[in-house]
């Protein structure tokens, strides 16, 4: 199977560079920007990546993204995440399995603290247990299975959980057993369960009907 790496990025110039070198054995990695003020594209260039502009959103640019592909396989990576080694056997593997139509990775984050560790573990549950997956797992799925579900580029927020819950109705979604190791640097500064804390209710109100565009405002507010 070919596989597609696709990067939503934005103002990534320092993380981009890991984040493709670790997507070795792909069949291409396309970096999709959404207006960088900084160097990532010429970053994303320089290490391979064929780079394409669309509007800022994470849902439209992982669809831009999807609709340059040339993998049967597309897999979403956020631009401060790495994949891990043998990545791509467990996504063929995964693929392969009767009725799964996607999947993902759990979770590890690049920190030493033992908070990250408590993190970790009730993300990589969510996931399991409730089916519940966030972009930072590397979500992938077939090329034509994606193209084929209804729009996400009008979501301003939570387009992975709405990707995962459409795929979820045509198929089985797998969580692989390897990890994928993503940046700390979205919990801040502060306390890093208070940020938990906070996505988990932006989370709830979502599944409890909240629209993206008011949760959207509500994530931002004091960022």
């Amino acid at each position: 199977m070919k596989i597609s790496v696709i990067i939503p990025a934005l103002n990534e110039e320092g993380a981009i560079g890991r984040a493709i070198l670790s997507a070795r054995g792909s069949y291409e990695v396309i970096v999709v920007d959404g207006g960088s003020g900084d160097g990532t594209r010429a970053e994303a260039a320089k290490h391979g990546a064929r780079v394409i502009q669309s509007g800022r959103g994470r849902g439209l640019q992982m669809e831009e993204g999807a609709k340059v592909a040339s993998g049967d396989i597309v897999l979403f990576l956020h631009a401060d995440t790495r994949l891990p080694a043998g990545w791509h056997v467990a996504v063929g593997r995964a693929m392969s399995a009767a009725g799964v139509v996607g999947g993902a990775f759990r979770l590890k984050i690049d920190s030493p603290r033992t908070v990250f560790r408590l993190i970790e573990g009730a993300a990589n549950m969510r996931a399991h247990y409730l089916g519940l997956i966030f972009g930072d797992q590397a979500i992938f799925t077939g090329r034509d299975t994606f193209r084929a579900l209804p729009s996400l580029r009008s979501l301003p927020l939570m387009e992975d959980v709405e990707c995962v819950k459409r795929l979820r109705r045509i198929g089985k979604v797998k969580i692989v057993r390897a990890s994928v190791v993503t940046s700390h640097r979205r919990w801040g500064k502060g306390i890093a369960l208070s940020t938990t804390v906070k996505n988990w209710g932006i989370l709830i109100r979502y599944l409890l009907g909240v629209s993206p565009e008011k949760l959207y405002l509500r994530y931002y507010q004091n960022r």
